[in-house]
């Protein structure tokens, strides 16, 4: 696949008169795992972001439980783009991680193609029911580990068997403030989604 994956000072809003195709992405996770990180590393244009600062009112409701740095979370979504070819356009959308905006994650994922759902291993728990949001409505998914400073490491045939993949989906680590390591995962999903089509047809 040709890629055009480059990002300069220069980036520019519009899609090129090229683009002829474009694909529906969302990047999916718990609360506080990095997807407005991951969307703004790897975005060419200036990213959509719904961030608002948290308040008194969570508490109680948002798990902050390994996140005593956290003050701002996503509300609606993070919008991003990137092009992948000049006739193939990225379209990546990152959900909201709390449950209480599962009703947003259903209208997010009409359309979508697949997700890339990122887990952070120190609370690896919290991923089972954004797994089983996804599966429920049958958008197919690659999970990435994204590996925080100071946690500790686990192999990813560990990972693997602490979620209960499917021997077949696709799993990756990434620091989702490095568009090298994020781009290479959301490659990875679009090759296992273009295969899963191919083999339909």
């Amino acid at each position: 696949m040709g890629s055009v994956l480059s990002r300069s000072e220069d980036a520019i809003d519009y899609v090129p008169d090229t683009v002829i195709r474009s694909v529906k992405l969302l990047v999916a996770g718990n609360f506080g795992v990095g997807k407005t990180t991951f969307v703004n590393s790897v975005s060419e244009i200036r990213p959509l972001r719904t961030e608002e600062t948290i308040t008194e009112a969570s508490v109680g409701i948002d798990d902050m439980a390994g996140l005593p740095g956290k003050s701002q979370t996503t509300v609606a979504m993070d919008f991003g783009r990137i092009t992948l070819s000049p006739q193939l356009a990225l379209y990546l959308f990152g959900t909201p991680g709390q449950k209480r905006f599962v009703p947003l994650w259903e209208e997010l994922a009409r359309g979508a193609l697949g997700a890339l759902v990122l887990v952070d291993t120190r609370r690896i728990e919290k991923s089972d029911e954004v797994l089983s949001v996804l599966e429920q409505r049958g958008v197919p998914y690659s999970v990435a580990v994204n590996q925080f400073e100071g946690a500790k490491r686990y192999s990813l045939d560990e990972v693997r068997d602490a979620l209960d993949l499917e021997p077949g989906t696709p799993l990756t680590s990434l620091d989702a403030r490095d568009r090298g390591t994020c781009l290479r995962s959301l490659i990875t999903l679009v090759e296992f989604l273009f295969q899963r089509l191919e083999s339909r047809l």
